[in-house]
C-alpha cells in the first residue's frame, strides 16, 4: 500500500480542454498533415472525429496504423490542400 495518499481527489475541480479552431474544421476523410513532435512529422487520412472534436484518429501514410490524437496531447494537425502530396 503507498505511504503517501492524497486525500480529496474526487472534490478537485476537473479543467475542460477546448481544441484550436482547426480541430473544429476536421472532417472524415480530410488529408492533415500531424507534427508529433518538433522535427517528427507525418501525413495521414482523418478517419473519426468525435462530436465535441476533442479527439481525432488518423490513419498514418506508410502503413503506420491508426493513431488517436487528443486535442491535450500537445500535437499539431493541419489539414492539407487537396493537391499538397503526403509524406
Amino acid at each position: 500500500m503507498a505511504r503517501h495518499r492524497i486525500n480529496n481527489t474526487d472534490e478537485q475541480p476537473l479543467h475542460p480542454v477546448e481544441p484550436d479552431r482547426h480541430w473544429r474544421q476536421l472532417r472524415q476523410g480530410d488529408r492533415v498533415s500531424v507534427r508529433l513532435a518538433p522535427g517528427v512529422e507525418a501525413g495521414g487520412l482523418v478517419d473519426a472525429v468525435t462530436a465535441d472534436h476533442s479527439v481525432v484518429w488518423v490513419d498514418l501514410d506508410g502503413g503506420r496504423g491508426r493513431t488517436l490524437l487528443h486535442c491535450s496531447d500537445g500535437v499539431e494537425i493541419r489539414q492539407q490542400a487537396a493537391d499538397t502530396p503526403s509524406r
